[in-house]
């Protein structure tokens, strides 16, 4: 049994491609701005919780360890600096016109 494709039936699949088509695109015109503003709304949501958390670590450590009015030196400036002796010594000149 061999079933032959007819004029009609070609264009009643093409027609229902074309429906699929098109009402998917109207769809997503209609529900992307929701599913991009909820997908906003959950890395805001993401992102604050993890900044929030180093936020407040740093904050109860700043607080223990410090008093009000006092400075508090968060990094050290490295005191190993070693001079380069090829480079040589630095003269200062002007200019003569």
């Amino acid at each position: 049994m061999i079933q032959e494709a007819s004029a009609m039936g070609l264009l009643r699949t093409i027609l229902i491609i074309l429906l699929i088509y098109f009402g998917i695109k109207i769809l997503s015109r209609l529900f992307a701005p929701i599913l991009m503003r909820f997908v906003a709304k959950k890395a805001q949501e993401k992102f604050g919780q993890q900044f929030g958390g180093f936020q407040n670590q740093a904050n109860q450590k700043q607080q223990q360890k410090s008093k009000e009015g006092e400075t508090v030196i968060d990094k050290m400036p490295n005191q190993n600096k070693q001079s380069n002796s090829d480079v040589g010594e630095y003269v200062d000149y002007e200019e003569i016109d």
